[in-house]
């Protein structure tokens, strides 16, 4: 977790290359502890727990029974918990909780490898495949990821392909042979083996404990109906300005806002691993937390809806989407750190769990921000691949690099779509954000404001403040944020 949290928050990250004394961990495991005991949800994700007399791991806000200290033990990952035996809980669905935002802003090894995980790449590159992203070997790899988060990048993704097999088991109708392939599993056995050993049961009776809503949704899911999803968040969040800047940045033909606001929906084209996607999210307002102030409660959701030419593609998309919602990020870190400005303090106060938007498509959001939306509309008609299956307003793919490299070879675009073609500018989940700075500002052309922009969006960065500007250091590690929130008050004058 992150270093700033709330006043007596039990849950501190370990500094880098520091070994923790044995009291500092007993410190630590107590405050975990007393997480648990509170069942305060804002821990989920952070960590888990798992209690020894019953073989199972559960979120810290699991509603059962508070268990003995001295059955307790802790896990930095789901993943961990698994490996070490334990089953997940079926009540308070471990598996499903809000992805760490430690993994979601790091911008070292781990950080960046629990990024490609989460993005499917050791489905589909296999470990190897991760450490060439990340520039290291498989084996410095596997001994920094179970060093840290207490699990390799095999188990970490063995615990990915089961959550999205329990996902599709509980809401669509398709087979089980069909789910064990969709979930990324090499065999039918590999999937059941791996179902029992994480959930005690088979996927058949999994696929029976469903619950009510579901169980409902199934009726509706199929792959042209497309799978409904609950996309997880922590803490308060505001969809409203991640609406609006949506809405404003639409591009015609790969998005589309519609509704009231409110209640609007967004839409838009995916170009995934093994196929297209077209997603679905709707805006959601008026949940009422523990203020009694709408959106400001202790965790909720967006729903959404994903229409997949290949199931295999789901972990990618829901990851995706995740990036371009900001739902992995930890509003209690970041409000109680801006709070504590005078300055922004009345702004946290209006828009609690304010989020700083990424983008679907890394590559697509650097080409947008250069060139602008109507440009970005005429490349998509140029250039854009068009869909097998129109849906509505939705007809294209934004262009791949290398396409728009080969239509429009000249200038800035041109030569910023060759970087992204031939590997020269890496802008995916493991991608060294300060390589890749360098690389874009090696780009003839391309100035340090957009430079800033891509750094913000496309690779997740919390702490990015334009160049050339006064904003003071007391808003680190949160800088994107807190412009943010400048933005979403009209107080932000020095933007693109």
């Amino acid at each position: 977790m992150s270093d700033f949290r709330q006043p007596g928050c039990p849950v501190r990250r370990r500094l880098e290359g520091v070994t923790p004394t044995a009291e500092y961990e007993k410190t630590r495991e107590d405050g975990r502890y007393e997480a648990v005991r509170s069942r305060d949800a804002r821990f989920d994700g952070a960590f888990f727990f798992a209690v020894e007399t019953t073989g199972i791991y559960c979120r810290p806000s699991c509603p059962a029974v508070t268990p003995k200290r001295h059955n307790v033990r802790f896990f930095a990952t789901a993943a961990a918990a698994q490996g070490s035996g334990f089953r997940a809980c079926r009540r308070c669905r471990p598996d499903a909780v809000p992805g760490s935002a430690d993994w979601n802003v790091r911008a070292d090894v781990v950080g960046r490898a629990m990024r490609l995980i989460g993005d499917g790449v050791v489905d589909r590159e296999g470990v190897a495949g991760l450490a060439g992203r990340l520039g290291y070997s498989a084996r410095q790899v596997q001994r920094q990821l179970t060093a840290e988060v207490g699990a390799g990048p095999v188990a970490l993704a063995r615990a990915q392909r089961a959550h999205t097999a329990r996902v599709l088991l509980q809401t669509t109708g398709l087979p089980v042979t069909e789910i064990a392939f969709a979930s990324g599993f090499a065999s039918v056995r590999q999937f059941n083996d791996t179902v029992r050993a994480m959930y005690a049961a088979t996927p058949s009776e999994l696929r029976a404990a469903a619950p009510a809503r579901d169980r409902a949704a199934r009726h509706t899911a199929t792959p042209t109906a497309g799978v409904p999803l609950r996309l997880a968040h922590r803490g308060p969040y505001q969809p409203g300005p991640v609406f609006d800047l949506l809405q404003r940045e639409a591009v015609a033909g790969v998005e589309e806002v519609s509704g009231d606001s409110g209640r609007r929906v967004y839409r838009r084209t995916l170009r995934l691993p093994y196929g297209t996607g077209i997603v679905a999210v709707q805006e959601r307002t008026g949940r009422t937390g523990r203020t009694g102030r709408p959106g400001t409660g202790t965790g909720g959701w967006l729903e959404a809806r994903l229409h997949l030419t290949d199931l295999r593609d789901l972990t990618t998309s829901v990851q995706r989407l995740r990036r371009l919602f900001d739902l992995d990020a930890d509003p209690y870190a970041v409000d109680e750190r801006l709070g504590a400005d005078p300055r922004l303090a009345p702004l946290v106060a209006a828009r609690p769990g304010l989020r700083s938007p990424g983008t679907a498509d890394p590559d697509e959001l650097a080409v947008r921000t250069l060139v602008g939306r109507a440009e970005a509309e005429r490349l998509v008609q140029r250039c854009g691949k068009a869909l097998d299956a129109p849906c509505g307003t939705l007809t294209h793919l934004f262009p791949e690099p290398a396409v728009l490299a080969e239509a429009a070879p000249d200038g800035t675009p041109g030569a910023l779509a060759a970087a992204l073609a031939d590997g020269a500018v890496r802008l995916d989940p493991g991608a060294d954000r300060d390589d890749a700075e360098r690389a874009l500002l090696a780009v003839p052309g391309l100035d340090a404001r957009t430079v800033a922009v891509v750094r913000t969006r496309a690779l997740g960065d919390p702490d990015v403040a334009p160049p050339g500007t006064a904003v003071p250091d007391t808003w680190r590690p949160w800088r994107s944020y807190a412009l943010n929130h400048l933005r979403a008050a009209g107080d932000w004058e020095n933007d693109r």
